[in-house]
């Protein structure tokens, strides 16, 4: 049952990221430049529908890692944490939810080279996602992982705050028989999670991104 939720997540996550990666970009340019939403659209408009897409491989290999990665290590800790402590649950939980979100922080390349190529100053320098960690290299590995703080800042406590909500927002939701109803709890409550924690990490991801933007500096 495990794995075919996460099989469905991940289809859920590439499906998200396709559809909604034009508005992801004008939020991302709001973060950078701090435009109105009016600006940031007519911004990415001058850059052309040639560009619209730009930047979408990193975002939908890490993702569909990502999912996997979190859902997989959060049992696999909480399990080993369950064996060999004597803490409350909730705690164990919450401590095995950060654990998994630290762990995840492996793939900040992935949202570095997106930061890159998603940024207008940097269309003419980055042609696509496998040139973009070709020309980051020289700089050494430190590079690569450009705003590894803000990402742990905000992996760590909103994986606690996603497996700590998700119950008890699924037990305010109508009960269901079918897999397809379940299925369609998962989605409103998986909505819900993503837009409160996405509003709670905002300015991280502000932050977040504003240092991504920088190369050599």
């Amino acid at each position: 049952m495990e794995g075919k939720l996460i099989h469905c997540l991940v289809t859920t996550a590439f499906t998200n990221i396709v559809i909604t990666f034009p508005i992801q970009k004008v939020l991302f340019r709001q973060q950078l430049y701090g435009l109105r939403t009016r600006d940031a659209v007519l911004q990415i408009q001058k850059d052309g529908i040639r560009n619209l897409y730009r930047g979408i491989l990193p975002p939908l290999m890490q993702k569909t890692t990502t999912l996997a990665l979190m859902f997989g290590l959060y049992e696999d800790f909480s399990s080993l944490l369950l064996m060999h402590t004597n803490s409350p649950e909730l705690v164990t939980r919450s401590v095995a939810a950060i654990l998994a979100g630290t762990t995840e922080a492996l793939l900040t390349p992935f949202e570095r080279v997106q930061t890159l190529l998603q940024d207008y100053k940097h269309h003419d320098r980055f042609t696509n996602t496998f040139q973009a960690f070709k020309v980051l290299r020289p700089y050494g590995i430190r590079e690569y992982y450009r705003g590894l703080i803000p990402i742990l800042i905000r992996n760590g406590p909103s994986n606690a705050l996603f497996f700590g909500l998700r119950h008890p927002i699924k037990q305010c939701l109508p009960e269901t028989k079918t897999y397809s109803a379940n299925l369609i709890n998962d989605f409103v409550c998986g909505g819900l999670l993503g837009a409160m924690l996405g509003f709670l990490f905002f300015p991280v991801n502000v932050v977040k991104a504003r240092m991504q933007s920088q190369i050599g500096v």
